[in-house]
């Protein structure tokens, strides 16, 4: 119970124990409804819940008005019973308003009906739209899971350090948003997209395990899972391994769904080629089955031209889904594949009889159709689809098409994290330079058993980097960073970064390093999408208090907004119109 000068009780709290009590209630006007000429019901709102009072018709309050009621808790007659609300058992009787404040009528309800209002309404009085339970649930949530990772962090360690909001640029990484400097004119400083080089640093000053819940920002495109603005869990720790780092972020992550009254269960790992070859998609669904098979030795010797010589060919079993896909579906789904680069998708249904219905069916062998059944576990009802191409675009596009047809909302099914590991150090080769392109950023640790592959085959050595996948989100990524002079001169080499070029661009980060770094790893969580997951939200928007909408607009706020020449001019900038 959490009482003031001017409540004895919050709205949500009330209940049969109570009866004969007098009590006092501070909070909004949900509902008033009219009861026979001399009296009302008036539902009394707050963030624990409502309380109705029966008051005098005479009484003048409207929705939102801001009221203190004091009344006898008496208990409801039956037929006003009202077993949805936890207050349903009681009322508020012999009431005495004082109107703290009154309100103009809201631009939309304050209720579940506001869940249909466009959202840029609801942004643009996000104050009212928090009011609502839904909010106030996610909010609290996202409290409660914050504190549960503070908890969990320090419990086991951790030394929380705040790192600057205002940084060097570092333009290697996403696109930055940048602030000018008034006392340095024509330089700049960056917004931190995260604290990864000041977090290294702690390491090599000795802190040994730091974290911090920080705001970090990056000016890219926004989606319904990212915002400039955003906030992790930021990690890391000295003399460990990625076991370790594993132990300390899976502990917090428990926690944080413990405290959301979610049930984690067990994190379990896999490797990055097992997960495309397996998902398609580094950042695997755990909560359905559609798993790709690799169908290339059942066409080893096709007569079929789309097949043969195919580098790869994989299937994936889209169960009980022949029905619901036609000709037009069919036919949207194979420009998807083609689009992603794949040079088709070739489908089959199968028939109640359990032949195989398809424009191709006619080119593979009895033999090959039973073996593709047999493949797939194919039953009546099914729908298969087959990619030959590459084995990257085989996995990525049936990846991508797994998804599509299976993929369940993020709050249904059961909860379920992933470690996605051996992620490769490098992701191909340069086109101009012939050089190979870093996985990660070029601080990352190779994994040990491939350090020999270096310089002679570069793209087949792993890294140690991983992810942390829940419910096919990406929460985060981390890794175990070079330590040692020498084999970060290797990686620069393979990347043509000259050592002057490296002093140049990375100079502050590197030269500390001379002076004793430890081994250490760490990981950045975005708690945003834990949230949201944990709240069952599809959009992290519903889990922050005031974000920017898809275009990055406040609607609440218009920022962005054009600033004061005069501020121009003190910072000695120029606006130029726009490029054509």
């Amino acid at each position: 119970m959490t009482t003031t000068s001017m409540r004895t009780h919050q709205c949500g709290e009330l209940r049969a124990e109570h009866i004969g009590q007098t009590v006092s209630l501070c909070g909004w006007v949900a509902t008033r409804r009219e009861h026979g000429e001399k009296l009302a019901f008036v539902d009394i709102r707050d963030h624990t819940g409502v309380t109705q009072a029966v008051v005098d018709n005479s009484v003048d309050v409207r929705a939102e008005y801001v009221v203190r009621v004091t009344g006898t808790v008496a208990a409801r007659p039956g037929e006003n019973l009202n077993d949805r609300l936890p207050t349903g058992a009681i009322e508020l009787q012999d009431v005495v308003v004082e109107v703290l404040n009154a309100a103009e009528p809201p631009p939309f309800p304050i209720n579940e009906r506001a869940d249909q209002v466009a959202e840029g309404t609801r942004l643009q009085y996000r104050y009212l739209d928090i009011r609502r339970e839904r909010m106030q649930k996610n909010l609290r949530i996202r409290a409660a899971v914050n504190s549960a990772i503070r908890r969990s962090m320090e419990d086991q360690g951790f030394l929380e350090i705040e790192t600057p909001m205002l940084v060097p640029s570092t333009p290697e990484g996403a696109r930055e948003f940048i602030v000018p400097s008034r006392q340095q004119p024509g330089s700049f400083y960056a917004l931190p997209q995260s604290p990864q080089l000041f977090k290294q640093l702690l390491m090599v000053a000795g802190i040994d395990r730091y974290y911090q819940i920080a705001r970090c920002l990056r000016d890219e495109d926004l989606r319904a899972d990212r915002q400039y603005e955003f906030m992790q869990l930021d990690a890391e720790l000295s003399f460990g391994s990625q076991d370790d780092v594993f132990e300390a972020i899976g502990s917090a992550v428990v926690a944080a769904a413990e405290a959301a009254g979610q049930h984690a269960g067990e994190i379990v790992k896999i490797t990055w080629h097992d997960a495309m070859n397996r998902f398609g998609i580094d950042k695997p669904d755990l909560r359905f089955g559609m798993e790709l098979v690799d169908l290339t030795d059942v066409f080893a010797t096709t007569g079929f031209k789309a097949f043969a010589g195919a580098a790869a060919i994989k299937g994936i079993n889209a169960t009980a889904k022949a029905e619901e896909y036609g000709r037009n579906k069919l036919d949207a789904m194979t420009d998807k594949a083609k689009k992603m680069g794949a040079k088709g998708l070739v489908w089959l249904k199968v028939a109640a009889d359990g032949t195989l219905e398809s424009p191709v069916a006619k080119f593979l062998s009895e033999g090959e159709q039973a073996a593709v059944k047999a493949a797939l576990e194919a039953q009546p009802g099914d729908l298969l689809l087959i990619v030959a191409d590459s084995w990257m675009t085989a996995c990525e596009v049936l990846g991508t098409l797994r998804n599509d047809l299976g993929r369940p909302p993020v709050h249904e099914g059961p909860y379920r994290f992933v470690w996605v590991v051996d992620f490769p150090l490098f992701i191909g080769v340069d086109d101009v330079s012939g050089r190979p392109k870093p996985g990660h950023h070029p601080f990352t640790q190779p994994h040990p058993d491939d350090l020999h592959l270096l310089e002679i085959e570069p793209l087949k050595v792993r890294s140690q980097a991983y992810d942390l996948v829940f419910n096919g989100w990406e929460l985060g990524s981390g890794s175990i960073r070079i330590h040692q002079p020498e084999l970060q001169a290797r990686i620069f080499g393979l990347l043509g970064i000259s050592p002057e070029d490296a002093d140049r661009r990375f100079g502050f980060f590197l030269n500390p390093f001379r002076y004793g770094a430890p081994p250490h790893g760490g990981f950045g969580l975005g708690i945003d999408r834990l949230v949201a997951i944990l709240a069952g939200e599809e959009n992290i928007r519903e889990v922050i208090a005031f974000p920017k909408t898809q275009s990055g607009m406040d609607p609440m706020t218009n920022a962005p907004t054009p600033v004061d020449p005069k501020q121009l001019d003190d910072l000695g900038i120029r606006v130029l119109p726009p490029k054509a």
